[in-house]
């Protein structure tokens, strides 16, 4: 099951190496609370940028460095259990706690690889942030940016939620590259195996492509 087969080669090639870009940027520790959001997308892309330039070892394509890095940096400023019910749609609520946990384990994996596989590609690209729409609420709020480099600009928006207490910041759960929306993208995917075989048919769906792409080089 490939989440973005259905999108064109090059296309689909975007989609990966922008997402890659996307999801790597919440690789910092959330600051104040009271950070602007769009402040909050330009800040941690920089340092991201920086890191990945500077580093060797991820412009060479070290894979297990790489999925350290994603797991490790990018994972905790991720809700990503909204994510996972979000690209599962409504099953998601009829399923057991023990498989919603699984669901959500075998989807991180995915995505982890996923983006890793994808990071290498990232070297002179530069982000640009866009104002912010105003009106929009704290929980489900999109900043807009374009990634530029080599070719056409790609369009990369990010959805924000503000997290309450004491921990208070902004955390990624969606995002778009070229006009398409991760979770959508997903779902459509998802329900075409729920509807099948049940969240049981996905989860098993999702472990084999996982131990697939784990024996790749």
């Amino acid at each position: 099951m490939n989440p973005t087969a259905a999108l064109p080669f090059n296309r689909r090639d975007l989609l990966t190496t922008a997402g890659a870009l996307a999801l790597c940027t919440a690789a910092s520790p959330v600051w104040a609370a009271d950070e602007a959001p769009e402040a909050f997308i330009q800040r941690i892309t920089q340092e991201t940028l920086e890191t990945i330039k500077a580093d060797k070892s991820l412009r060479n394509g070290d894979m297990g460095k790489i999925i350290q890095l994603v797991d490790a940096k990018l994972m905790p400023h991720v809700n990503f259990r909204r994510m996972t019910a979000l690209a599962t749609g409504p099953a998601w609520r009829k399923a057991t706690p023990e498989q919603q946990k699984r669901l959500q384990d075998e989807f991180k994996i995915l995505l982890v690889r996923t983006y890793s596989g994808a990071l290498s590609q990232v070297s002179d690209q530069m982000v640009v942030v866009k104002p912010l729409r105003a009106g929009q609420e704290d929980k489900n709020l999109v900043v807009n940016t374009e990634v530029r480099g080599k070719g056409d600009p790609i369009q990369l928006d990010y959805r924000l939620e503000r997290t309450p207490g004491e921990g208070a910041g902004w955390m990624i759960f969606d995002l778009n590259v070229l006009g398409v929306w991760l979770i959508e993208n997903y779902r459509t995917q998802f329900t075409k195996e729920i509807n099948t075989g049940g969240i049981d048919a996905l989860v098993a769906s999702l472990a084999a492509r996982n131990k697939t792409n784990a024996k790749a080089p």
